[in-house]
């Protein structure tokens, strides 16, 4: 049984007795309050450490604190590319989003009249060009609408991409020109379009004179 001092009247100090099953709770207390103590200034040294690298940012599972569900973000969605760079049926797919946006969108908002001074072809998918002049317009349609392109983000996409692109496109000389100028009468042609330059002619030729000339003639040798 433990002992403590205690003051009597007279000065002198008489021990307090403590029972022993008293004792050993105290003593239990105070073992689970520095315990406690401890783990707190662990957890508080492990927050206080800088990390080496950010988990997330390096697409690892995170897992900060016992208990917490790992993190792995999402991968980000593929970069965008031309129409024209794609192949096969990843081609296909794109074009045939394309034409959805083309039809239900750009041209029942903005097709106008088909005059002659504004052509239009009902198979616009066989004209190349025309092909990349709208995905482009697309592209840039998905980024203007987006709510980071802030409240001008659509006025931006009329004026600078929407006006400019359908001029070049159902433009009078454009690519379109030689096709439909008549709604009643549909009308589909492919433009002829620039061959090799002379100089690209004369230099395949040179190298097919090269290749069809006989080893025998380069040793000079009679055949």
């Amino acid at each position: 049984m433990s002992e403590s001092p205690q003051t009597r009247v007279g000065g002198e100090m008489e021990p307090v007795r403590l029972p022993d099953a008293d004792l050993e709770s105290i003593e239990a207390s105070v073992r689970k309050l520095l315990d406690r103590s401890a783990e707190q200034a662990r957890m508080i040294d492990s927050l206080a450490a800088a990390p080496s690298a950010d988990p997330r940012s390096a697409g690892m599972p995170y897992a900060g604190f016992p208990g917490m569900p790992a993190f792995t973000p999402p991968a980000p969605p593929p970069e965008p590319k031309p129409i024209l760079e794609l192949e096969g049926e990843e081609f296909e797919d794109e074009l045939a989003a394309l034409t959805d946006w083309v039809d239900d969108h750009l041209m029942d908002v903005y097709g106008a009249e088909i005059t002659t001074a504004a052509p239009w072809c009902p198979q616009w998918q066989e004209h190349l060009d025309v092909v990349a002049w709208l995905h482009a317009l697309w592209l840039a349609y998905q980024q203007h609408k987006d709510p980071e392109a802030g409240p001008s983000g659509m006025f931006v996409w009329h004026r600078d991409f929407l006006t400019h692109a359908m001029a070049h496109v159902r433009g009078a000389g454009g690519p379109l020109s030689a096709c439909q100028t008549d709604p009643d009468r549909p009308e589909h042609r492919l433009l002829r379009a620039p061959g090799p330059s002379a100089r690209s002619i004369a230099r395949e030729a040179e190298a097919q004179q090269d290749g069809d000339a006989s080893p025998q003639d380069d040793i000079g040798l009679a055949p």
